[in-house]
C-alpha cells in the first residue's frame, strides 16, 4: 500500500527532470556514478503532497496504530505479532517493533524540515503554515510515543550522525511554537498556491487554522498531569477556535480497491486480529444498539448477532486465525482516516467542561458525538459490506437496509436511555467510555486512545475505562532499532527495553 501512494505521488517529481546528454567535452569517466535520470530536488508543493500520505497513512494509521488498539483493548491481538503485543510477549519491548514506523516519522519530518529550511521553499505563506502544522503533528505523534527522542541536530548528517536526545518538554514547546507559526503564516497568505496537492483541505487556508487550533486543544489537554486544571479553560479556548462541524475535520481519503485504508490492510494482509471482549462488554453493559450491526463470523463471514459472538478474553484467550469474530472495522476497506474528527474536539470540550464542574454545558456535545459516532459506525458497515478486496471472494453478508440501521434517533434514544443516567452519575468517566468507543474505528483513533489511557493512568484515573487485560500496559513504544543500533544516546536510553512499563513520558508525570 506504501508503495502504491507514493508512486502516485512520485510522478510529479519525475516530471520536473528532462534528459540530459553529456557534452563530449566532458571527462565521461566523472560522470559514470550520476544519476541523471531521477529528480534531486521538487517544488514544495509536490513535496507537501507526499508528506500529507506519510503523515495520514502511514503515521497515524498503520503500525502504531494497530498495536495501539491492541493495547487499549479496541481489538484483540490473536496471532503472530499482534498476539505478541497482546500476550506483552517481547513485542512491546524489542526495538524492533516500531523501526519502520520510527523511520518513517523521521523520513516526514525531514522532508519537512527541507521545506522550512529553505527560503525559496518556504517563501509562500501557506506553503510555509502548512508545513510548520503538519512539524508540529507528527512531531507530536513521535515524542507522544517515544519520550525524549532526537530532533534538534537530527537534519544535518554531515554534521552530526548521532544526534542527542531532546527532553519531551523542549519538544512540546516546539510543538505550540510551530503552530502558532503555522496559524499566523497561513493567516497571512493571499490565495491558494496549493489545490489539489493538499490532499487534506485542497489549500483551504481557514481549515488548517482550525486544525492548528483544534491539535492545541489535544496537546494541552496531553498535559493535563503537569499543568492542572488551569489548563481546561485553554482547551476550551482552542477548541473555540476550531471545528465548526464535520465538513472542517481534518481526514484523508484516497481508498480504492487498489489503495487501502490501513486498518484493513493490515488485518487482510495478517489476519491478526479478532474480536476484543473488553470493547464488547462495555456495549452490552449499555445495552448498545451497536453490538448488533458490529459482528461477522471470522469464517464464513455471516453476520453474527450478540449471542453468536466468539470473542477474545483480553490477554487470556489461546491465539487462532479465523478462530474468533471479526468487526466491521477490519473489513472497512475504503473509510476515512481521520488525523482530528469533529468527534474528538467534541469530546475535548465535553471532558473539560466536566472536569470543570459544568456538566449541564457537556451534556448536549456528548450527545451530539454519540450521533455522529453512530452515523460513523454506518459508514463502517457500508465500507465493509462494499469492500473490493473483500466482495472479490463473495463478500460479507450485507446488513446494510435490513431495518436495523443506526440511525440519529436510534443514537438519541440510546443517549436517554443508557448514557444519560450513568452521565448524571459519574459524568466523567461517561464522557471517557463514550470516546473511547467512538474512536473503537477503521480511522485510526486507537493512538489518540492509547494517548488517553496514559493520561489517565498519570492521573490515577484509568480504572473509569476499565480495561480487562491485566498484564503490564506499556507506557510508551521502544525506540527504532535503526538507531538503537547505531546512535549511542538513543541505545542508551533503549537499554533492555523494559522501561516501557515503568518509565511514563514526561506529560504523563515521567522523566523522559
Amino acid at each position: 500500500m506504501k508503495s502504491i501512494l507514493k508512486l502516485t505521488f512520485g510522478v510529479f517529481a519525475a516530471a520536473l527532470v528532462s534528459a540530459t546528454m553529456v557534452s563530449c567535452s566532458e571527462d565521461i569517466m566523472d560522470k559514470i556514478n550520476e544519476d541523471r535520470n531521477h529528480a534531486t530536488d521538487a517544488p514544495a508543493k509536490y513535496t507537501l503532497a507526499e508528506v500529507i500520505v506519510s503523515s495520514a497513512w502511514e503515521n497515524t494509521g498503520s503500525d502504531l496504530n494497530t498495536y495501539a488498539a491492541v493495547y487499549v483493548e479496541h481489538e484483540a491481538g490473536v496471532d503472530n505479532q499482534m498476539n505478541h503485543a497482546e500476550m506483552r510477549n517481547g513485542e512491546p519491548t524489542n526495538a524492533s517493533t516500531y523501526n519502520n514506523s520510527w523511520s518513517e516519522l523521521y523520513r516526514t519530518l525531514r522532508n519537512l524540515n527541507v521545506i522550512l529550511s529553505n527560503e525559496e521553499k518556504s517563501s509562500d505563506p501557506l506553503v510555509k503554515g502548512v508545513a510548520e502544522i503538519l512539524t508540529a503533528y507528527n512531531l507530536a505523534i513521535l515524542t507522544d510515543l517515544f519520550g525524549d527522542v532526537p530532533f534538534s541536530e537530527s537534519f544535518n548528517p554531515d554534521e552530526n550522525k548521532q544526534p542527542k536526545l531532546d527532553t519531551q518538554q523542549e519538544l512540546y514547546g516546539k510543538i505550540f511554537s510551530y503552530l502558532d507559526q503555522g496559524i499566523a503564516d497561513v493567516k497571512a497568505s493571499t490565495g491558494n498556491t496549493l489545490s489539489d496537492y493538499d490532499l487534506i483541505y485542497k489549500g483551504n487556508a481557514s481549515k488548517w487554522v482550525k486544525f492548528a487550533n483544534g491539535l492545541k486543544a489535544r496537546y494541552t489537554m496531553r498535559q493535563l498531569k503537569r499543568n492542572g486544571d488551569a489548563a481546561l479553560t485553554s482547551v476550551l479556548q482552542y477548541a473555540d477556535q476550531s471545528f465548526e462541524s464535520e465538513a472542517d475535520q481534518a481526514k484523508f481519503n484516497v481508498y480504492n480497491a487498489t489503495q487501502l485504508n490501513p486498518h484493513f490492510d493490515f488485518e487482510w494482509s495478517r489476519d491478526g486480529l479478532g474480536a476484543s471482549k473488553s470493547a464488547f462488554d462495555k456495549l452490552a453493559e449499555r445495552n448498545d444498539p451497536r453490538i448488533e450491526r458490529l459482528y461477522w463470523d471470522g469464517n464464513s463471514w455471516e453476520h453474527l448477532y450478540a449471542d453468536d459472538l466468539s470473542l477474545f478474553v483480553n490477554g487470556v484467550s489461546d491465539p487462532g486465525v479465523y478462530k474468533y469474530s471479526y468487526t466491521a472495522y477490519m473489513f472497512a476497506q475504503t473509510a476515512d482516516t481521520y488525523m482530528m474528527s469533529y468527534r474528538e474536539l467534541l469530546f475535548l470540550k465535553a471532558e473539560a467542561l466536566v472536569r470543570l464542574n459544568r456538566a449541564a454545558e457537556a451534556e448536549p456535545l456528548l450527545k451530539e458525538a454519540i450521533e455522529l459516532t453512530f452515523a460513523n459506525v454506518e459508514a463502517s458497515v457500508e465500507a465493509a459490506c462494499t469492500s473490493p478486496s473483500v466482495g472479490a471472494y463473495g463478500g460479507i453478508e450485507d446488513i446494510r437496509g435490513n431495518g436495523e440501521d443506526l440511525t440519529a434517533a436510534d443514537a438519541d434514544a440510546y443517549f436517554d436511555a443508557e448514557v444519560k443516567p450513568r452521565f448524571t452519575a459519574n459524568p466523567l468517566k461517561e464522557t471517557l467510555i463514550q470516546k473511547y468507543l467512538s474512536f473503537w474505528n477503521a480511522n485510526a483513533e486507537s493512538l489518540e486512545t492509547f494517548n488517553d489511557v496514559r493520561r489517565l493512568i498519570a492521573l490515577g484515573e484509568v480504572d473509569l475505562l476499565e480495561l480487562e487485560n491485566t498484564k503490564k500496559f506499556p507506557l510508551r513504544y521502544t525506540y527504532g532499532s535503526g538507531d538503537t543500533t547505531t546512535n549511542p544516546n538513543v541505545n542508551a536510553a533503549y537499554g533492555d527495553g523494559q522501561y516501557v512499563y515503568s518509565e511514563p513520558v514526561w506529560w504523563a508525570g515521567g522523566n523522559r
